[in-house]
């Protein structure tokens, strides 16, 4: 098995996990939610599906990657929490 290349120990929100799932969750809901929404328009031409595309995907993309960020936040926060409290003396 070869070695890793890069490994990272992020101090705060690890922004590339975000990246990461930003881009997967944004593909597998975003995209069957820009296609749903498409149907009832009427795009003639690739311009206007593009056009179209990015319309209605960059809101989703900046939801998901505003909740994806707010999720990770919340549990960075939430394991400082729980570290904090176990190396408290009694």
């Amino acid at each position: 098995m070869a070695d890793l290349v890069e490994t990272t120990d992020p101090d705060g929100v690890d922004f590339g996990w975000v990246m990461q799932v930003t881009f997967v969750v944004t593909i597998i809901v975003g995209a069957p939610i820009v296609a749903v929404l498409s149907v009832p328009v009427e795009l003639p031409t690739w311009g206007a599906r593009v056009s179209f595309a990015i319309r209605v995907g960059a809101p989703i993309w900046f939801l998901t990657a505003v909740s994806v960020f707010s999720y990770a936040k919340y549990r960075h926060d939430t394991e400082d929490d729980e570290q904090e409290v176990s190396t408290q003396p009694e």
